[in-house]
């Protein structure tokens, strides 16, 4: 079991990112709920163009501008034809001079080259729902064609989204308009979390000297809305017999295959038992030969010291102290760009703003503050790292460098969103 002396956050980070891998993927249907939020795993190119023929931008008259007087006077001509959108794109309506009644989104008729918006025209308006009426118009050429062009903006072939985003209402719009009908897409990781300590029990529940587990909800609420789903176990007492047996169970392969995560678990979360009390029960089973893989270690950063990393059968493992507080801001920094990346998803959470307030930060550690952000920059969410009062109003850390002791406002800090619920 390798202990380390000390590590920086960003250290750390990089030692669990190590330890995962974006998950298998597939293409999935544009028209399937379950492709939004997922991460594209390959580039989405366009199929087709769009639009896929000239059409008419604006209510109103497909001309040929040859027909229309080149210094914009005035001309009076007959309504040969009607074209609505949806309709044929072939509309011939002959050599004759004259003007195409047409419509929004309506395929240009052959040889036609511009649309003068109805309101442009002696006609005015047209009625939603009314018949043609007008036999003939006074319309003018225009300084714009009011068409838009096959390809004009997207092109076969143009990339339309990259690998690593998640797909949304733009992507699925884009990708479905370019002639797509599927995208290929991690699937969602199946995370699971637990708690250890004997003092913990489930809500509403316990009397004196317990305390409700309110970790595994915190960090099932997290790792949820980083995109994956989750398998709350909830809290495990301090035994390592108990503990082994949680994670077995999480980790168990699929009835009659030898292949383990058999139930889709690409990783275990656990909270409590890495320090160096008697009762750390994390530290025990790591300890124990059990797990694989273990590194323990000591990271420079307040709140959130102790870190400790295995596998168990097979399956990465973080696990994060049981100080509420550190195990919020533990998850944010280390857990979820792990589960971001077994999601495929570009990680680039980190964002630099002002100081709204000022601090003082404690020498040679990084600090990690809850913070809320507004209009003036970051300002701590409570009265101290220590506090879970602040969790609430937190929607972002501030990680501040180890060398600074006081945090003045003004000062560029670098913070992470905490991820909204999805």
């Amino acid at each position: 079991m390798a202990d380390v002396s000390q590590r920086t956050i960003a250290e750390h980070r990089a030692a669990v990112l190590a330890r995962v891998s974006p998950v298998d993927a597939a293409a999935v249907a544009l028209d399937d709920p379950a492709v939004l939020g997922l991460a594209l795993a390959g580039d989405v190119v366009a199929a087709a163009a769009v639009p896929g023929f000239d059409h008419a931008a604006m209510d109103g008259y497909a001309v040929r501008l040859s027909d229309l007087p080149a210094d914009g006077s005035p001309v009076t001509l007959p309504v040969l034809a009607d074209v609505r959108a949806g309709g044929p794109g072939s509309t011939d309506p002959g050599d004759r001079p004259g003007v195409v009644r047409i419509m929004t989104g309506a395929p240009l008729p052959t040889g036609f080259d511009a649309v003068v918006p109805v309101e442009r025209t002696s006609t005015g308006r047209f009625v939603a729902g009314g018949p043609t009426t007008e036999r003939t118009v006074t319309l003018a050429r225009q300084h714009r064609d009011h068409v838009r062009r096959a390809g004009s903006d997207v092109q076969p072939g143009a990339p339309l989204a990259k690998a690593g985003e998640r797909v949304g209402a733009g992507v699925v719009a884009a990708a479905a308009a370019a002639g797509l009908t599927a995208v290929p897409v991690h699937r969602r990781p199946r995370v699971a979390v637990l708690s250890t300590g004997s003092e913990l029990v489930a809500l509403g529940t316990g009397g004196a000297g317990t305390v409700p587990d309110s970790n595994s909800l915190m960090l099932a609420a997290l790792v949820r809305a980083a995109g994956a789903d989750v398998v709350r176990v909830g809290a495990v007492p301090d035994d390592g017999a108990a503990l082994r047996s949680a994670l077995d169970r999480v980790t168990a392969p699929l009835p009659g295959t030898d292949v383990a995560p058999g139930p889709g678990v690409d990783l275990v979360v656990t909270s409590g038992g890495v320090s160096a009390g008697a009762s750390d029960v994390v530290r025990e089973v790591l300890a124990s030969g059990a797990a694989r893989d273990v590194d323990v270690a000591t990271v420079a950063m307040r709140p959130g010291r102790p870190q400790a990393l295995a596998a168990w059968r097979g399956v990465p493992w973080v696990a994060v102290p049981g100080n509420p507080v550190s195990a919020f801001v533990s998850t944010v920094l280390y857990v979820l760009p792990a589960v971001r990346r077994l999601a495929g998803v570009v990680d680039d959470t980190a964002l630099t703003v002002p100081a709204a307030a000022g601090w003082t930060s404690p020498a040679g550690v990084e600090q990690v503050v809850p913070v809320r952000l507004g209009p003036d920059g970051a300002a701590p969410a409570g009265p101290g790292g220590h506090h879970l009062s602040a969790l609430p109003h937190a929607d972002a850390l501030a990680v501040v460098p180890a060398d600074v002791e006081q945090v003045r406002p003004g000062d560029l800090l670098t913070v992470l969103r905490v991820p909204e619920p999805r």
